[in-house]
């Protein structure tokens, strides 16, 4: 009821305002996801169906939102950026990150159950549900490092897992013996150990697995990088239309690297 003696406690909220003209990264991550791996029985190393599901949505959450450039993922977690001029919800950041996460819980959900349909029906006591935090960079060049960060993460985890239940499929080993002949070998140890022991050349794996899963805004038009500081509502609304008609498209290659893929797309740094 509004005006009544009870509106005070509206007083005790706070709201968080991320900071203006800065990038904006929220990156969401599955909860208990080891479990619910285990429960659902994923594929080992990977289960490409299950990292699927998680690209679905991601891509589904980019076109619903025009605010977000570009895209990364891989196993239980994806990293959105959103443009520097980013006003959606006036860049209220507990706002941003439950509507990520909620978004992202709601959609893995729909599409869990178009992938495995009655194969795999989903329980109440095993659900997926994911958290979302929100970060501000002030340059592009830590937006190039932190996407890099994740892919390095990605690598490393990969390349581990890929030997581990190598080690475990393969060589008949327990979890634990797998655990202990990997510790202390570097990345030269592991390649080595799945090409001579196991019959397996890592560079064969799917690009999906060692880099994860990229997606970017692109425009089939020349799209001319503009501040819009000054810019009247209607200058502004054209903006925004040629946002929404930008195609999402979908990579597995090095971003860490490849310096000539981020030149192409100087609307990232918007």
């Amino acid at each position: 009821m509004a005006n009544s003696r009870f509106e005070y406690v509206k007083q005790f909220e706070r709201e968080n305002y991320l900071l203006p003209d800065t990038y904006i990264i929220i990156r969401v991550d599955g909860k208990g996801f080891h479990k619910f791996s285990q429960h659902y029985q994923f594929e080992k190393p990977n289960d490409a169906r299950a990292l699927q599901i998680m690209n679905r949505a991601a891509h589904k959450i980019m076109s619903q939102y025009s605010d977000v450039m570009l895209g990364y993922g891989d196993s239980d977690e994806y990293s959105f950026l959103l443009r520097r001029g980013c006003e959606l919800y006036e860049r209220r950041e507990m706002k941003l990150c439950t509507l990520f996460a909620s978004l992202m819980t709601c959609y893995y959900q729909f599409f869990w159950r178009e992938e495995y349909g009655e194969e795999k029906r989903l329980d109440e006591d095993h659900l997926p549900v994911f958290d979302g935090r929100a970060v501000v960079y002030p340059t592009f060049n830590h937006i190039r490092d932190y996407f890099s960060w994740r892919q390095v993460d990605c690598h490393i985890n990969n390349l581990y897992n890929t030997t581990f239940w190598n080690l475990v499929i393969k060589k008949g080993m327990t979890p634990q013996e797998a655990e202990q002949r990997l510790m202390g070998t570097v990345a030269a140890d592991k390649n080595e150990i799945l090409f001579s022991e196991l019959g397996t050349n890592y560079n064969n794996e799917p690009e999906m697995f060692k880099k994860g899963t990229i997606y970017v805004k692109e425009y089939e038009e020349d799209y001319q990088v503009v501040s819009e500081i000054g810019l009247t509502p209607r200058q502004k609304q054209r903006l925004e239309k040629k946002r929404k008609k930008a195609k999402i498209v979908q990579y597995h290659i090095d971003i860490i690297n490849d310096n000539s893929w981020w030149d192409s797309k100087p609307w990232l740094m918007e």
